[in-house]
């Protein structure tokens, strides 16, 4: 009796297992296609065009759902973005790599978010008005901040090169240098300027804070 109790048990939990299993594949790949149909929708057009009924057709998931993983267009638009930033992040990382002037190794890392974030304007903005004085509190806007920060933390470590600069300094100036880039990026005078244009100002302001 124990032994035949023992063997359903062990089989009700390989299937409750493999269920749960299905669920969470399930869930990932709902997730993928609502990510690329708001990169898609959002690469097209501005915040203000794009409903989040169409990012749920061209998904192809009820609205229901959809509001599951993002209950607004700005939640949205940080989950399109956050993984556009990711990307951009992972290649400046690799082309800072390559660089062994401390300034030229930052603008290599800044210049991928520069131009990520400036695929539209107005979304760029957006997104970034979102992370700084947005109130939500989801997953998405906590997931912008981290990716901020990891940013931040590669400035410093390019900085770092330096032996001479104290880990403090370094610290404050990647603070300093990350701000710069987002100034740049979110300020209203800068709206009509491409991204070679913005990175110029950057790297222009980083060499004077540098000097």
């Amino acid at each position: 009796m124990s032994a035949t109790f023992n063997a359903t048990s062990v089989a009700l939990e390989a299937s409750a297992s493999a269920q749960l299993g299905r669920r969470e594949r399930n869930k990932l790949d709902k997730l993928e296609r609502i990510k690329a149909a708001a990169r898609e929708l959002f690469a097209k057009k501005g915040i203000s065009e794009v409903s989040t009924a169409a990012v749920a057709e061209l998904a192809d998931v009820a609205s229901g759902t959809l509001f599951l993983y993002a209950k607004t267009k700005g939640e949205l638009l940080l989950l399109a973005q956050n993984a556009a930033y990711v990307s951009a992040h992972e290649t400046g990382l690799a082309a800072a790599k390559a660089e062994t002037d401390r300034l030229k190794a930052i603008v290599a890392l800044l210049a991928p978010i520069v131009h990520c974030n400036r695929e539209h304007t107005e979304n760029g903005r957006a997104y970034l008005r979102e992370v700084v004085f947005g109130t939500s509190l989801d997953e998405h806007r906590d997931e912008a901040l981290r990716l901020m920060a990891g940013t931040q933390a590669a400035v410093q470590e390019i900085l770092e090169r330096d032996e001479k600069m104290g880990e403090e300094k370094c610290h404050q100036l990647a603070l300093i240098t990350t701000s710069i880039m987002f100034l740049n990026l979110s300020s209203p005078a800068n709206v009509g300027l491409s991204a070679e244009e913005i990175l110029t100002a950057i790297e222009t302001q980083i060499a004077v804070v540098f000097s």
